[in-house]
């Protein structure tokens, strides 16, 4: 068994060779996480481990230990660590100009949005940084559509999410989350949102009214823990909104570019929104990089000064940006994803454990529902750590396999199997399966 990564230049990682569990953190270690403690918020409670570098699929500590990576920076890192065609492009720009004010046109930001255009099927884009900016982005552009082509009045635009959405962290998006610790202290929230349950279009249906201007939803909930709606829901949406006037909105910063075995998860079921949110992987996983896509009559409510980024489409992120998308399309990613999704559901739905209550995802995109009771998914996370592998819990029960799409199925056979051993290690072998267990696949 063996091999790096796909084609991205990575070097050989072999696999069987790779130490099963870990010796103790080195001073080095201890020291660098100490001292991120003491100057740096607590807003996360990040793995003990110390990163240096990364090549495809693979990351190493600073004491030079290999790591096999299935979280891809929950998707930034979709092209794999160190992509050699994208730090290329990185380093050419960079050599002529990086970043300029908007105010100037540059020779980069045309064509990377006419690739993102065209790719997405939609008309024009307005690029960010981040996802939450691009969220932001979208939320203007449906109100101001409402008011300027619908006649709604200011300030009473309605927007329609999902339960268990997970949009970004500015306040006005933690206001319409679901999730008490998003929104802890962090009041008063914007009104103007209209929560319904996800997956269920019908609902969505029911809560349009007058004031409507768009539905706002990711095609499958990452953070709530890779929840794939009902066969139909993206296409229904669709119906209920043409037939509504309403706006279709599409969150896919994490399920975009690839990760579900489609360019974009809306693809899927046929239909084109007339909104698109993308990032993360968008840029290459070397920069922050971002847009809001959409249709022309959507994307004209914007005027000169009515929105506006200081680095958003500089030079250098439109380089990264335009290169990301065609590696994507050159070298087959998006396939790989469809193809080795495949082999990785396959592979965690045949395991037996009492602790797996589900396995769900699409593409290279799967989480697995654990059992608290039996198996916390934070101590089966440290014990994957120990033995070389790295995954994250959301909300305390469901692991994510999200590796780079370079990666191989050699590699992807070892992830699972060191998630068997963890599983093992935190909570006991067991007969077989629960009964309640299930598998949402495509």
């Amino acid at each position: 068994m063996g091999g790096s990564s796909h084609e991205s230049g990575a070097p050989i990682v072999t696999v069987h060779a790779i130490p099963r569990h870990r010796t103790p953190d080195s001073a080095v270690s201890r020291d660098a996480i100490a001292l991120e403690a003491r100057v740096g918020a607590r807003n996360y409670a990040s793995m003990p481990v110390v990163l240096g570098h990364g090549r495809g699929a693979w990351v190493w500590d600073v004491d030079g230990r290999a790591y096999l990576d299935m979280m891809s920076a929950y998707s930034a890192v979709s092209h794999g660590h160190h992509h050699p065609r994208l730090v290329a492009a990185l380093q050419r720009q960079l050599e002529a100009v990086a970043v300029v004010s908007r105010a100037y046109h540059s020779d980069r930001l045309g064509p990377f949005l006419a690739e993102l255009c065209d790719l997405s099927g939609l008309d024009a884009a307005l690029p960010m940084n981040t996802g939450a900016e691009a969220v932001e982005t979208a939320i203007k552009a449906a109100r101001r559509h409402a008011h300027d082509r619908r006649g709604i009045a200011d300030g009473t635009a309605q927007i329609i999410v999902a339960a268990g959405n997970f949009h970004g962290r500015t306040t006005t998006i933690v206001g319409f989350s679901s999730d008490p610790d998003y929104r802890r202290g962090f009041g008063p929230f914007a009104p103007g949102f209209v929560t319904v349950p996800f997956g269920d279009a019908e609902a969505v249906r029911a809560a349009i009214g007058p004031n409507t201007a768009a539905v706002l939803v990711e095609p499958i909930q990452g953070e709530a823990g890779i929840v794939v709606p009902p066969e139909g829901y993206l296409a229904a949406l669709r119906r209920i909104c043409d037939e509504t006037g309403v706006l279709l909105i599409l969150d896919e910063v994490q399920s975009g570019l690839g990760r579900t075995g489609r360019m974009f998860a809306f693809q899927h079921e046929g239909i084109t929104p007339d909104g698109l949110v993308v990032g993360k992987a968008l840029g290459g996983g070397l920069l922050p990089v971002s847009a809001f896509v959409a249709t022309r009559d959507l994307m004209d409510v914007f005027d000169p000064g009515s929105h506006g980024s200081t680095f958003g489409g500089n030079p250098l992120a439109a380089a990264v940006g335009h290169e990301a998308l065609r590696v994507l399309v050159e070298e087959g990613l998006v396939e790989r994803s469809r193809e080795l999704g495949a082999v990785l559901i396959d592979a965690l739905s045949a395991l037996r454990h009492p602790a797996i209550r589900a396995v769900r995802g699409r593409g290279l995109w799967v989480g697995v529902d654990l059992d608290p009771a039996i198996a916390p998914a934070r101590e089966v996370c440290l014990a994957m750590l120990r033995m070389g592998v790295l995954s994250k819990e959301t909300h305390a029960t469901v692991i994510r396999f999200a590796p780079p799409f370079v990666v191989t199925r050699d590699e992807i056979a070892h992830g699972v199997a060191t998630f068997r051993e963890a599983l093992a290690c935190v909570a006991g072998s067991g007969p077989g399966q629960s009964e309640s267990s299930s598998i949402r696949s495509a």
